[in-house]
């Protein structure tokens, strides 16, 4: 089963993701900023991670870039999910390592096309 790892400061946001990740059928987990994303991938070991970028300290950008420069997580798959809609965040989400970037307001089945992408 896919393990994908949600990190939104949003409780709502966070809930939506969650709700619609897990009717899918994935096995889903929770992080509340950045920090503690990095601290759950090293516990959990998610095949996914679908992230905000806006956050309390390090932001979503910051967030990839960590990732994709460790050897034990550069493989992990990276959507961005925000609200920040600009071509400049756009490239910015991409040169930071994301694989998928969805602005919202999102649908299901914009978080649904973006996994089953990454699968």
């Amino acid at each position: 089963m896919t393990k994908i790892l949600v990190v939104d400061d949003s409780p709502s946001e966070k809930h939506l993701i969650t709700n619609y990740l897990s009717n899918s059928g994935y096995h889903v987990i929770n992080a509340n900023n950045a920090q503690e994303a990095l601290e759950q991938t090293s516990l959990q070991k998610p095949d996914i991670i679908v992230t905000d970028v806006i956050m309390p300290g390090m932001n979503g950008f910051e967030l990839c870039r960590i990732l994709k420069k460790d050897p034990e997580t550069k493989d992990i798959r990276i959507v961005i999910c925000t609200s920040k809609n600009q071509n400049i965040d756009r490239l910015w989400g991409m040169k930071s390592g994301a694989d998928i970037y969805i602005t919202k307001p999102f649908t299901e089945e914009d978080i649904s096309r973006a996994i089953q992408s990454l699968i």
